[in-house]
């Protein structure tokens, strides 16, 4: 069974394909006359069919047949300046379908020309393209057709190159220039298709029995495809179309691989004839596979995968596998992960990169292409991954906003508001910046990357609680531990204890009456505490100072037995007499009968708050805490 390769990227480049696609849409939309200066494209079925259109070629000097405002489509290959000029003197509408690639060395050439260089060409000097480049020159420009000299070269030189050129021919004009100019600027301007398909066209001819070179038989690149398939493959035939396949040719049993390849000015449906007719009873389905991605188009937002063609002074060319036409990648477009001269350093020529469409058509209607992008697009993925599964990750704080912090994931700018950074409250962001955080994010959006959001402060809680929790295990009631007060409130003072705050209420902090708790303790302060109440659910913990004092009325009889004299300090007064304490948590009740002798209308007449006096213990009622005392009975 016979197998029949397609070689890649085989059959028109995105250059020919537009010309003639726009040659026809001008014909469908205008009701004007339409002609192509010279033939439009080497291959004599696709002008039969422009002609079938009303579309023909005419020549340079024969334009005086034409009239006003007739249209001229100006072909792939390009003209000269003068040409130009005289086709708009003359009144022509002109759509310039001049191939991009084309266009940029005539750039190229004008440019450095008037700079003060010589300019040599490489390539056919009949051609119509070099012909078309040597006039942005004024003609002055030196052409190799193999990259020898037999004259002196001049030691200023811009070099240049035919598109459809073979690379051993450029490496040979360069190596044959260095050796003799003082200045050289090169520009390898053989078209990125080109190289491809004549790199693929050398790689398939040594695996194949036969090549089939399809391509017109004036077409510079079908030749040099024939050139080269020849040198690997003795059995390589160039034909135009499906009619010059002969029957021996088809029927002979020794060619069991075939390999296929086709200039850049064979249309698909050329290929397909040829393959058709040589299939036999054969499965084409891969092939015809290859030949619809052939016709794949661009869209925003594509991810395209291809090889490195040419590394530039300001951007990468790269060919892009199952497309027509090939992208670049702006220097600014490298990355976001390293600096450019970095990403640069490790481009190699042939290197397979990956990248996104950003651009249908810059001014030199190349595809615009983003490696920035497609890495910005993995790491949306990553982060995707990170949400779905709550991990956590680092980030490097980049800036500090008026209602948050702002850092970066690979490109991909992430928010963390302000309360989302600590579990406490942060007044000052300015100070986290280039703190490296852990954070997990909160909320994410593919559609809308401004909503990636992050969260320190879970973390950070989410510790906390682990630790409290741990605390808590080992915290029970009447236990007797160590608490550093931390800040007081009306009702009483908190105190950590192990990492944990707990309630030292007014009422526990002595036996005594307590007023404010400022006034027994101070902030810092360690003091000796039992736990009397625990409610883990709501993290309060009540502690003691008072519960680890000895009970002052436990022994009262024993302390203060009746009929004693004491000494004690004024501690309240009211209208029916005055409250002495005798010791913390203990006090004693002077009558205002039993303050004098002398009648006393009010206490406050004879006695203040801080007084130390003498009274007499009249009674002691340990059951109802009570202890009645005379100071005129001391008198």
């Amino acid at each position: 069974m016979k197998n029949i390769i397609l070689a890649e990227c085989a059959g028109f480049c995105f250059g020919v394909q537009r010309a003639v696609e726009e040659a026809l849409k001008i014909k469908k939309q205008a009701n004007k006359r339409i002609y192509t200066l010279g033939p439009l494209i080497h291959n004599n079925d696709v002008v039969r069919h422009l002609e079938e259109n009303d579309i023909y070629a005419i020549e340079f000097n024969k334009l005086d047949e034409l009239v006003k405002g007739d249209v001229i489509v100006v072909r792939s290959h390009g003209v000269s300046k003068d040409v130009m000029k005289t086709l708009e003197n003359y009144g022509f509408e002109v759509f310039d379908a001049t191939c991009p690639y084309v266009t940029n060395i005539q750039k190229k050439v004008n440019k450095y020309s008037n700079l003060g260089y010589s300019i040599v060409i490489l390539g056919d000097n009949k051609h119509p393209e070099v012909v078309g480049i040597n006039g942005w020159c004024d003609n002055k420009a030196i052409i190799t057709t193999d990259g020898s000299f037999k004259e002196a070269i001049p030691n200023k030189i811009c070099a240049v190159s035919q598109t459809t050129e073979k690379k051993d021919n450029w490496d040979t004009t360069l190596k044959n220039i260095s050796s003799s100019c003082k200045e050289l600027l090169a520009f390898n301007t053989i078209c990125s298709a080109t190289e491809v398909r004549q790199k693929s066209a050398n790689e398939l001819s040594k695996l194949v029995d036969t090549m089939i070179v399809i391509g017109g038989k004036n077409s510079s690149n079908t030749t040099k495809l024939y050139e080269i398939a020849k040198n690997n493959c003795e059995n390589t035939i160039h034909i135009e179309n499906s009619n010059e396949l002969t029957k021996e040719f088809i029927e002979n049993n020794n060619f069991n691989k075939i390999g296929v390849t086709a200039g850049a000015s064979t249309p698909d449906w050329i290929i397909k004839e040829v393959i058709d007719i040589m299939e036999g009873n054969f499965n084409m389905e891969d092939q015809l596979k290859l030949m619809d991605e052939l016709d794949r188009k661009f869209c925003i937002g594509d991810e395209v995968k291809g090889e490195i063609l040419s590394i530039g002074k300001d951007e990468v060319v790269v060919s892009l596998v199952g497309y027509k036409s090939d992208g670049v990648i702006p220097f600014s477009e490298l990355t976001i992960l390293k600096s450019i001269e970095e990403a640069i350093s490790e481009l190699n020529v042939s290197d397979s990169i990956t990248a996104k469409v950003i651009k249908l058509q810059n001014e030199d209607r190349n595809v615009v292409l983003s490696r920035l992008e497609y890495e910005k697009d993995i790491a949306l993925n990553e982060l995707e991954n990170l949400f779905n599964n709550k991990d956590t990750f680092n980030l490097t704080i980049k800036e500090a906003k008026e209602k948050g912090l702002v850092a970066y994931y690979k490109g991909v700018r992430i928010f963390i508001p302000a309360s989302q950074i600590d579990s406490k409250f942060t007044n000052s962001k300015i100070e986290f910046v280039g703190e490296i955080f852990e954070v997990k994010l909160i909320d994410f959006s593919r559609q809308n990357p401004s909503k990636i959001i992050a969260s320190r402060r879970i973390i950070i809680e989410a510790k906390e609680t682990i630790k409290e929790n741990a605390i808590w295990d080992n915290i029970s009631i009447d236990d007797i531990l160590k608490a550093q007060i931390k800040r007081f409130t009306k009702f009483g003072a908190f105190a950590e204890v192990n990492g944990v705050d707990g309630l030292i209420h007014l009422s526990q902090i002595s036996w005594s009456h307590v007023k404010s708790p400022e006034d027994v303790l101070k902030k810092g302060d360690i003091v000796d505490v039992k736990v009397i109440d625990m409610d883990r659910d709501n993290k309060k913990l009540s502690l003691s100072i008072k519960a680890l004092l000895q009970e002052p009325w436990a022994n009262v009889e024993e302390k203060y037995p009746e009929g004693s004299v004491v000494l004690g300090k004024v501690v309240r007064l009211n209208d029916f007499g005055a409250f002495v304490e005798l010791e913390p948590g203990i006090d004693g009740l002077v009558h205002i009968s039993k303050i004098s002798h002398d009648r006393v209308n009010n206490p406050s007449d004879v006695l203040f708050v801080g007084q130390e006096i003498k009274a007499k213990i009249l009674t002691v009622d340990k059951a109802n805490r009570k202890i009645g005392l005379s100071m005129k009975d001391v008198e």
